[in-house]
């Protein structure tokens, strides 16, 4: 495995690539904007293609990397499903599962610090965002944070992985690079408490000041998704209506970019032909199905909520494939609209 911790001197945030091996693909976890230039020159070095940029809640000391990200790379947005970022292609709620080729993470839903934080498990190690810190906990006093409930994703999820799983939080200003469970457990002086209320009275009583890059950095981090109403202006875009009238009719094909948890879980267009997204750049070059389908018929894309297939029709007249489409809004948009589905 490719593991790189990265860190950020002036927000204190600590970012990390993963991958399986060299020239396979990669995911980041909070990425920082400032450091983006310095992500890509990285993923080069190391021979990766960044598929997925993972924030593990909206930051308020800095302005993610994400929008940036997915500009340079093309890769996919993913936060939790409570996220009021814009930003966000891909959302994930508690039990689901983040892949990319070679590795997998398990997802679970950690509020407390912010109400869409949440925390990433793999086999020896868990990414902890702000929830669990070394030596300390995220402060509960803004965006919807709540001391009970992070108290539960503390002691109620968090600690009861194993005591010997190495802890990987988003943010350290002492230095720190990594702990356990079990060192936490033992040695931070937060969670020496008896029970939650004491929790409770120890939060509401830390008085700390606002990050200082509060106003500027969430403001900025919910508002930076891509402009589908640019990508309608050029002409690429159709309505959940003119979406539905295509069903069935055989001068176009619907192709379904998420991932097929997602299929499962949200249900299909009927007569939709599936090709994730990470797949996408062979499947429209020389020889890829979707390239041999354009010869005859119109390529119509979709997704979850219209990230992926605003990037896909662009991928896609670049190309050269000029009828290429994409349905605006995605599936969120299609279901609210009574669009049909089948399981």
């Amino acid at each position: 495995m490719i593991f790189r911790q990265l860190f950020d001197s002036v927000s204190g945030t600590y970012s990390y690539i993963i991958a399986s091996r060299p020239g396979a693909e990669a995911l980041i976890i909070d990425p920082v904007l400032e450091k983006v230039d310095r992500y890509v020159k990285l993923l080069q070095e190391l021979d990766l293609r960044l598929v997925k940029a993972v924030d593990t809640h909206l930051h308020a000391d800095h302005v993610t990397g994400l929008g940036a990200l997915r500009d340079r790379t093309r890769c996919i947005t993913v936060m939790g499903e409570q996220s009021k970022a814009d930003v966000v292609s891909m959302r994930l709620s508690d039990g689901d599962r983040l892949e990319i080729e070679g590795i997998g993470l398990d997802v679970i839903y950690t509020p407390g610090h912010t109400d869409d934080s949440y925390s990433f498990v793999m086999e020896d190690r868990v990414f902890s965002g702000d929830t669990l810190l070394i030596r300390g906990t995220g402060r509960t006093d803004f965006q919807n944070g709540d001391p009970r409930r992070q108290y539960e994703s503390i002691f109620g999820r968090l600690l009861r992985l194993p005591d010997g799983m190495l802890l990987y939080p988003a943010h350290d200003y002492k230095g720190d690079t990594v702990s356990t469970i079990g060192e936490e457990k033992r040695n931070n002086p937060r969670l020496q408490v008896k029970n939650v209320e004491e929790y409770v009275q120890l939060m509401n009583n830390l008085n700390l000041p606002n990050p200082k890059m509060m106003d500027v950095a969430v403001p900025a981090n919910m508002h930076i998704g891509l402009h589908q109403e640019a990508v309608a202006a050029r002409g690429w875009a159709l309505s959940t209506e003119q979406g539905m009238a295509l069903v069935g009719r055989e001068e176009a094909v619907l192709v379904d970019l998420r991932e097929q948890r997602e299929r499962e879980r949200h249900g299909c267009i009927p007569g939709a032909i599936h090709c994730p997204y990470p797949t996408l750049g062979a499947e429209l070059a020389r020889g890829g199905f979707l390239r041999e389908i354009a010869r005859n018929r119109r390529l119509v894309f979709f997704c979850a909520y219209g990230e992926r297939s605003a990037m896909a029709v662009q991928a896609a007249q670049d190309a050269g494939m000029t009828a290429a489409m994409h349905l605006q809004g995605g599936i969120a948009a299609w279901k609210n609209a009574d669009g049909p589905m089948e399981t």
